[in-house]
């Protein structure tokens, strides 16, 4: 059996721009992408903590250390500056690998810093 689950997630990173006038999707800092092990064209989820939005996109690659979140095209309408949100990233696992599972947690500041890089915050819940 395979199951859908948590592969990797930026918590609370702050929208820096959101241009509706780009053909879509999330631009993301490199940085951040490395460390949440996201890959450009890859699907995510992403949800506005401070509007209770929650939307699909994919990602493209934004320069590395200027810490951008900006939401494109039509996702723009869904986010504003400054909002916070959750970029969720998703993989399939066989029910045999589950156990071995660590989702990656990546955490920001205010500044889209990271704060933290942890595999074990969610992790500890699946067991």
């Amino acid at each position: 059996m395979v199951f859908e689950m948590l592969y990797s997630k930026i918590h609370r990173a702050t929208v820096t721009d959101a241009n509706l006038n780009y053909v879509g999707s999330i631009t993301i800092d490199e940085e951040l992408m490395n460390a949440a092990k996201l890959r450009v064209g890859q699907k995510v989820d992403i949800v506005n903590i401070n509007n209770g939005e929650r939307f699909s996109t994919y990602v493209i690659k934004g320069k590395a250390g200027n810490r951008d979140i900006c939401l494109n095209g039509a996702a723009a309408r869904k986010v504003q500056k400054d909002d916070k949100i959750i970029i969720i990233a998703y993989t399939s696992i066989d029910s045999k690998e589950i156990e071995q599972h660590k989702p990656l947690v990546v955490l920001l500041n205010n500044e889209n810093n990271i704060e933290l890089i942890d595999d074990k915050l969610i992790a500890e819940e699946y067991n």
